[in-house]
């Protein structure tokens, strides 16, 4: 594998540690996932982590995308503004060590509101440099922070991010709620009610007390209570949107939560085009090309 190996690709994000090693026409011959993310290490700790990738794999350049060039990260790779293209994040990469660089995010700067992405960017403008995703499109990024991101002609020119996932632990783990979602998180019945609830409401945190009420006055079994507040969080984060049906939402991600969100667009009226795993690694060899 050394010989085969061109440069160490590394989606490095909050808590996790995507490491592939990739050939120089971008085929993955040896991954790695761990828990080093940024919060498990200091500024000093990167070189021994590079060192160790670079013995691992067999190869001296890295690219990395994510929270690693964020304030709490190794070093900060400033945002570029939106719109944004691969060629530009491309160009705005910041090396912060021989061999190694680091893609930024983007933000937007202007305009009604603020917002900022690392790490997404790479995700969408990778799928759409394999045409899995048309360059003008919808995406729906379900996480922790889930993200809605619109292409035009190949460049990112908008965003918004929802801390539906955060909010979910914050309230399942803290608060008044806190023992009375110890279920599991699923769809159906109860799942479904509450992305309704959800999508109509116009007072999250009133929907929310409603999962306490609804329990105590028997309206809504216990077993229910779970998967029913995701429901309303969800739901209340797809009902901002006015757009499901007009176009295809192009979702990024796997696991439990991407599956909810498939059954919340589809509720909702939208059409659900999944993307294949492999864009992230697609967008940092797409820069990496760039550059070499």
């Amino acid at each position: 594998m050394v010989g085969r190996t061109a440069y160490i690709a590394v989606d490095w994000g909050t808590t996790n540690r995507r490491a592939y090693a990739l050939t120089a026409d971008g085929t993955v011959v040896d991954t790695l996932h761990d828990d080093r993310g940024v919060l498990a290490l200091s500024p000093g700790d990167y070189p021994d982590a590079v060192a160790t990738l670079r013995d691992r794999f067999g190869a001296q350049t890295i690219v990395a995308a994510g929270m690693v060039g964020s304030t709490r990260g190794w070093r900060e790779a400033p945002y570029i503004d939106a719109p944004a293209t691969l060629k530009a994040l491309g160009a705005a990469s910041l090396e912060v060590a021989p061999g190694v660089r680091i893609i930024p995010g983007v933000a937007l700067r202007t305009g009604p509101r603020p917002d900022v992405m690392r790490g997404e960017e790479v995700q969408v403008l990778g799928a759409i440099s394999t045409g899995a995703a048309p360059p003008t499109a919808l995406f729906c990024q379900p996480g922790t922070h889930n993200k809605w991101i619109e292409t035009v002609d190949g460049a990112i020119t908008d965003f918004a991010t929802v801390m539906t996932g955060e909010l979910f632990a914050l309230v399942r783990n803290h608060g008044i709620l806190a023992g009375m979602l110890d279920g599991a998180v699923a769809d159906g019945a109860a799942f479904r009610d509450g992305l309704r609830r959800g999508r109509d409401s116009q007072n999250l945190a009133a929907a929310l007390f409603e999962v306490r009420a609804g329990v105590l006055l028997d309206r809504l079994a216990p077993t229910d209570a779970t998967a029913y507040a995701s429901g309303v969080m969800i739901g209340a984060d797809i009902g901002t949107r006015t757009d499901l049906g007009d176009r295809p939402v192009h979702l990024l991600g796997g696991g439990i939560l991407a599956a909810l969100y498939t059954v919340a667009i589809r509720e909702a009226g939208g059409h659900v085009v999944t993307v294949p795993d492999g864009s992230t690694t697609a967008g940092i060899h797409a820069i990496w090309r760039l550059r070499a």
